[in-house]
């Protein structure tokens, strides 16, 4: 089955543009997190996907079919939001098999009372409590089918609402923050049990998020948005080491990617301050360059910094520092075991290695790196 293809989609509001010409594909059976900050535009495309929204331009598709113009019930998804949305009169069971109901029954067989005297309403009702039973027990619920949502904690809810978008076998899943209202220790679990979810029904799925730590390990391929834009798609580890754009390479990873003011000549050597890097970039101009807090160490010659603080976090330190020339802030992660490399205070050089650094032109697009013998490097 093909999985959803979007091209070109444009949606605003009033006169604010929220989706700028937005292409995407998503594979049948693939998870991709679309990833960016609040208000870039991500539950917008998200909606218009499920049909709740309608796109100004652009066009959808769902395992194969064109539905751009159809009402979300004709589309074939399941939506799983933010808030629980379940009906509070209702038990467990009975919240799961609400969209088997609807598909599966007849108005005048969900009728009560008289709505079980019907023929094939009573075989219907048998297949939805076993399909409800089957999605209910694959999220340990099979305790809880008897009970109402209010007797039910936050993370039990939203377990009950992700059987009932998965209860239905839909072309697509569609999740819009899930995991927004658990606390820390039940979103690792929830998470992976959603990542299970999703390789057992073999369905595309779209999972909208601003948490980088969900995207990077729930997902197969990760899509940064922002401004109504997609920057890049890609694998998780390709976004962290390989970001086409300084925007990606900003928003991805925690502390925050290092940036430091640079310059390149009329040759494209690299300098930062002044004082050349070892490196020689396609292009000349103003550039940024960028490196990771992992791969900044402290060394006898190289980028001249003043230490600030450190921050201890069980598995890592944290070291606060200024470049010395610039006054930009930089953060290094070193294991704990490496503090005695850093002097008590005072100014401290850091090197990287090549191989790792990232340069950006003055539109924010990545351009290449080469080695640059001749001059003193920092590598």
């Amino acid at each position: 089955m093909d999985g959803i293809t979007i091209e070109g989609l444009g949606k605003g509001f009033g006169g604010t543009r929220v989706l700028r010409g937005v292409s995407l594909a998503v594979a049948a059976g693939e998870f991709v997190a679309l990833l960016g900050p609040s208000g870039c535009g991500k539950s917008t495309l998200l909606r218009c996907i499920a049909g709740i929204e309608r796109p100004d331009s652009g066009s959808i598709r769902i395992g194969g079919r064109e539905v751009t113009g159809l009402r979300p019930s004709g589309r074939d998804v399941a939506m799983v939001f933010q808030s629980y949305a379940l009906y509070p009169h209702l038990t467990v069971e009975e919240n799961i098999a609400v969209p088997l109901a609807m598909r599966r029954l007849s108005a005048a067989q969900r009728l009560p009372f008289l709505g079980a005297l019907l023929p094939g309403t009573r075989a219907a009702q048998d297949t939805i409590t076993r399909d409800v039973r089957g999605a209910a027990e694959a999220l340990g619920l099979g305790a809880l089918l008897s009970r109402r949502p209010g007797q039910l904690s936050g993370g039990q809810r939203q377990r009950v609402a992700l059987a009932r978008a998965i209860v239905r076998r839909p072309a697509a899943f569609l999740m819009d923050e899930p995991l927004s209202n658990l606390d820390a220790s039940l979103r690792v679990q929830t998470r992976r049990e959603i990542v299970a979810i999703h390789r057992s029904a073999g369905v595309a799925t779209v999972y909208v998020t601003h948490d980088q730590s969900e995207a990077l390990t729930m997902a197969d391929r990760v899509a940064v948005m922002q401004a109504g834009e997609i920057l890049q798609v890609a694998p998780p580890a390709e976004i962290y080491a390989d970001p086409q754009d300084l925007r990606v390479a900003t928003f991805i990873g925690s502390p925050r990617i290092n940036t430091l003011q640079a310059e390149a000549d009329a040759d494209g050597v690299l300098r930062v301050a002044g004082q050349a890097v070892g490196m020689r970039v396609a292009g000349n101009g103003p550039m940024t360059l960028a490196l990771r807090p992992e791969d900044l160490q402290p060394a006898g010659a190289g980028l001249p910094a003043v230490m600030e603080g450190m921050e201890f976090l069980g598995e890592s330190l944290l070291v606060h520092l200024r470049h010395a020339v610039l006054g930009t802030p930089l953060v290094l992660r070193l294991a704990p075991e490496d503090r005695d490399t850093l002097p008590p205070e005072g100014e401290v050089a850091l090197r990287f290695p090549l191989g790792r650094a990232l340069v950006f032109n003055g539109a924010g697009r990545r351009v290449a790196v080469h080695a640059l013998l001749s001059a003193p490097t920092l590598v």
